[in-house]
């Protein structure tokens, strides 16, 4: 997320000539009316300055170098003074959008995760989507996503974070103030973690079976996302996916149903179904986000890795639902993933001893050549549009063509 809005009134241009000259200078003329104390006016005027830099890539490399404003930054993003925190805490989700500005950020104020954590979590606070779309950005590099992890960890004994961010997620109006849809990403991002994992796999806790439902929100394609990553990343640990196909969670409806159009199947077809999927009405709409289609596509090949997986991928009538996505499926990538799940569905069992194709070792000349193929099948897929919107362009003209000369060729009455 980047909010990449510039103060009313003031030129962006302006702002980022000035400090080009000279930054050091231009920062230390800022940093006392972002101080605590400093008169609202000014202090308003000044962050609105340093959220119109953080609006260009320019502009955030300036601020890169600046530490002591960037720490006087993230601390007024928590001050209780509405305006200033509003637009400070919108200039953090920018400044945290760009990867190179994530050590100078931590750099300067070590307890910005943690803080973060507390604002976005907050059900009283005002900014808190702010709050959780920064954290959402920080968390996708490797160094602040541990960050986060450690603080979340050091919390009181007997609480969880992890927990409060499920909640939140999870609880519609958690915050009167904020959507909270980026707690989504946030989740999402975590869960490359495997204390994350273990913490969501836990069958004790349901965190599972309680963002499932999150799948069919549509108040935000951002949320979705998020849950759909998640739970595509947890499909990764094979020794839950017993537990994940099975009765307690019964996953596999909810990945396919946002695949599922409205289809007529036959009755033996039908029965070949969860009862989830089966008469589904004629304005059923498939996911209409193309990234969600192919993350969930991605969660139920990661669910084939086993023999015994795919023997229960298989009798629950995913193939009826790939082969009907496919055929309407727009974009190349998503119908390429679809093709490759339907191999693996209709294909031979691998060979003894290479069952789990999570564990299989391919060699880095064979994985580079498979990965070729893919590019030029994707390359082929794209020529292949173009000729089909250039053929229709040509229909259309032609049909134009000759409804003018039909006109010029009618008898005057």
């Amino acid at each position: 997320m980047r909010e990449g809005r510039a103060s009313p009134g003031a030129s962006s241009g302006n702002v980022r000539g000035r400090w080009e000259v000279c930054p050091e200078a231009e920062a230390a003329k800022l940093l006392p009316f972002l101080a605590p104390g400093a008169r609202a006016d000014l202090q308003a005027a000044a962050v609105q300055h340093v959220l119109a830099l953080t609006g260009a890539e320019s502009g955030r490399q300036l601020l890169a170098g600046q530490q002591a404003l960037l720490q006087a930054l993230s601390e007024l993003a928590a001050a209780p003074a509405p305006a200033p925190a509003r637009d400070a805490a919108r200039a953090l989700v920018n400044l945290a959008a760009d990867p190179s500005l994530h050590e100078p950020l931590l750099a300067a104020d070590p307890g910005l995760p943690a803080r973060l954590l507390g604002r976005a979590l907050d059900p009283q606070w005002p900014w808190a989507e702010e709050a959780a779309a920064t954290l959402a950005n920080l968390s996708r590099e490797p160094a602040p996503c541990a960050a986060l992890m450690a603080a979340l960890a050091a919390v009181e004994p007997g609480q969880s974070s992890l927990e409060r961010l499920v909640c939140a997620l999870c609880t519609r109006g958690y915050n009167a103030h904020a959507p909270l849809h980026y707690l989504g990403p946030l989740l999402s991002n975590l869960s490359q973690r495997p204390a994350a994992r273990a913490f969501l796999l836990d069958p004790d806790r349901c965190v599972v079976q309680r963002l499932l439902p999150l799948i069919q929100r549509s108040d935000s394609s951002v949320r979705r996302g998020g849950v759909v990553g998640t739970l595509r990343n947890c499909c990764f640990e094979h020794r839950h996916h017993e537990w994940l196909l099975g009765p307690e969670v019964d996953i596999l409806p909810f990945l396919l149903l946002p695949l599922a159009g409205p289809e007529d199947f036959s009755e033996e077809e039908m029965n070949r179904l969860p009862v989830d999927l089966q008469y589904l009405p004629p304005e059923k709409q498939r996911e209409p986000d193309a990234d969600i289609r192919k993350m969930l596509i991605e969660a139920i090949m990661l669910l084939t890795a086993t023999a015994p997986g795919r023997q229960q991928v298989r009798d629950q009538g995913t193939y009826l639902i790939l082969r009907e996505l496919h055929s309407w499926e727009p974009e190349p990538d998503v119908r390429l993933a679809c093709e490759k799940l339907i191999q693996v569905l209709i294909g031979d069992e691998p060979e003894c001893g290479m069952e789990n194709l999570l564990e299989v070792q391919v060699p880095e000349d064979v994985e580079r050549q498979l990965q070729q193929l893919d590019r030029e099948q994707q390359q082929l897929d794209q020529e292949q549009q173009q000729l089909d919107r250039e053929q229709q362009q040509q229909d259309c003209e032609q049909q134009k063509l000759a409804q003018e000369s039909r006109v010029e060729g009618t008898a005057p009455t």
